[in-house]
């Protein structure tokens, strides 16, 4: 039954005109061009001020990838019409869909920075959702305070894991203020980096004990993000990031409080409380 509520909820919901000058796209009655993948059995949506995990994927109009990756956001008003809050609105928990929307508004309005040299100005984008968890401020809150209550004694293991590890590897480095240790491997000739530019990196992420648990060198895909705007990479990763040059390499090691925090990654792969390893290249600066 609430499968069959969630399709018809839909089918209102993106009820268009089929005159869409995107093929494989319809037109919904928010203006915003779309193209649904999946329908999922629930028929809860999200409203504003409501937590949201989701997968997200960012492409060019020619589908080339610039980001992919899953993040949990609080859902905020936004008052540009077809912005990227409206196409998260428009979804239930399982849904799946591509959007079209506005490059300028999404990165200057949304994301607050400039536009990315590989997308012209006035121009369009993609972005594919897949909504996986749907939370209120109350759900989030009470579920967040559960489970700090539940390893609040979690913080002081991890200084103590930290300060073994640095000992045993004789890692004598002084952290910065926020408490990243940075071990450059190789130095850069090329540019340092700013806000707002376009970046290209090889990164390799892995725990203390040497496991590793992500890597663009293994995927043989480099990542090219704009640095500076939001839900791109962890706080420490951003701040080891910008005190590199193009051609560098480093190794950093993250606590916590830089990295996933007191709550691990969204997918579950990053507990709580744990210190993170990232041997970082910096292809290219633009």
């Amino acid at each position: 039954m609430k499968k069959y509520i969630a399709i018809v909820f839909l089918i209102l919901l993106f009820s268009c005109s089929n005159d869409s000058p995107y093929p494989g796209f319809k037109r919904g009655k928010h203006g915003i061009y779309y193209q649904l993948h999946k329908i999922g059995e629930s028929s809860k949506k999200a409203r504003y001020g409501d937590y949201i995990t989701s997968d997200i994927i960012y492409k060019t109009m020619k589908d080339s990838v610039f980001f992919h990756g899953r993040r949990k956001l609080q859902l905020v008003k936004q008052h540009a019409r077809g912005s990227i809050e409206e196409c998260f609105k428009m979804l239930t928990v399982d849904d799946s869909a591509t959007f079209i929307i506005s490059a300028d508004e999404f990165f200057t309005k949304t994301l607050e920075t400039s536009l990315p040299d590989f997308i012209p100005a006035m121009s369009k984008m993609k972005v594919s959702l897949n909504i996986i968890e749907i939370q209120t401020q109350t759900e989030y809150q009470n579920e967040k305070e559960a489970f700090l209550n539940w390893i609040e004694d979690f913080g002081e293991y991890e200084k103590v894991i930290l300060k073994q590890f640095l000992m045993e590897e004789k890692i004598d480095v002084q952290p910065s203020g926020s408490g990243l240790y940075y071990l450059k491997i190789r130095e850069g000739k090329g540019k340092s980096i700013e806000k707002g530019d376009t970046i290209s990196i090889n990164y390799e992420g892995k725990f203390l004990n040497g496991k590793f648990f992500d890597s663009t060198i293994k995927r043989n895909q480099p990542f090219q993000f704009v640095y500076g705007t939001e839900w791109q990479v962890v706080e420490g990763l951003e701040e080891a990031i910008g005190m590199m040059k193009e051609g560098e390499k480093s190794l950093f090691i993250l606590p916590s409080d830089l990295a996933f925090g007191t709550e691990g990654s969204s997918t579950g792969i990053i507990p709580p409380f744990t210190s993170l390893i990232f041997e970082v290249e910096v292809l290219s600066v633009n």
